[in-house]
């Protein structure tokens, strides 16, 4: 039987430059059950390290964690990787950090702060992860497929850091599973907006980076179970599953 889960999969913690401190592990966990929320995808830019205390905080809680990156490419473009466990999030790990060049400055840029489930600073990550990879953006939709992983392209209805602000359009050899909205647009006026884009599948996330932003807004998916395989069906409209709008 299916059963429809509250989604945000794109939530940030402390070790995106860009996020809030107080998005260490166990507070987003806690804000995520708090506002209902079955399933989160954590996705730091360029960077997993607080991932594997984001799902330590989550054990015996209500809510199933998808281990996430959000990777930047060559051009600027934003996409979301989500895997079904920590081992293939590392194995890209190490295919972005070598593709990354840089050292973070702080004062500009922002702490990159690692912290684990008990709220304790297990240190900081000195790489600019605020930066772009060298790998091109079928480079990291073929990376992330290649470990078994879900690709959607982040936030298409922004300006900047989005495939559309950034190329324009979406190349047809780049086999995205979703297409994710922000809360600006919405789902709705996003079909009216993109009409050409109506045989993909639109998500639309949270986006978080401070913890009042966590779940306000969220994707219904219907499918059997929280797992990888489950939402890759439900992003393909197959055997029932599906992503309602």
């Amino acid at each position: 039987m299916l059963k429809g889960f509250r989604c945000d999969l794109h939530i940030h913690t402390c070790l995106s430059p860009c996020a809030d401190l107080d998005m260490y592990p166990s507070a987003l966990v806690e804000r995520s059950v708090a506002g209902g929320l079955d399933v989160i995808g954590i996705c730091d830019h360029n960077a997993s390290e607080n991932v594997r205390y984001v799902i330590e905080a989550s054990r015996g809680k209500s809510v199933h964690v998808f281990p996430g990156m959000e990777i930047t490419s060559r051009e600027e473009v934003h996409v979301i990787a989500l895997f079904e466990n920590i081992d293939n999030l590392l194995q890209i790990q190490k295919v972005v950090y070598n593709s990354l060049s840089g050292t973070n400055r702080e004062e500009i840029f922002g702490c990159q702060a690692i912290v684990n489930e008990l709220d304790e600073v297990e240190g900081f990550n000195d790489r600019l992860l605020i930066g772009s990879t060298d790998l091109s953006l079928q480079e990291v939709v073929e990376e992330i497929h290649a470990l078994d992983g879900i690709a959607i392209a982040a936030h298409i209805d922004r300006e900047s850091f989005s495939v559309l602000g950034q190329l324009g359009f979406i190349p047809p050899d780049i086999r995205f599973d979703a297409l994710e909205i922000s809360r600006r647009t919405g789902l709705k006026e996003a079909r009216k907006r993109y009409p050409d884009l109506c045989n993909h599948t639109f998500i639309e996330s949270s986006d978080a980076h401070f913890i009042s932003d966590i779940g306000k807004v969220s994707t219904k998916i219907f499918m059997k179970e929280p797992s990888l395989s489950e939402l890759k069906m439900a992003l393909g409209k197959r055997e029932g599953r599906y992503v309602e709008e």
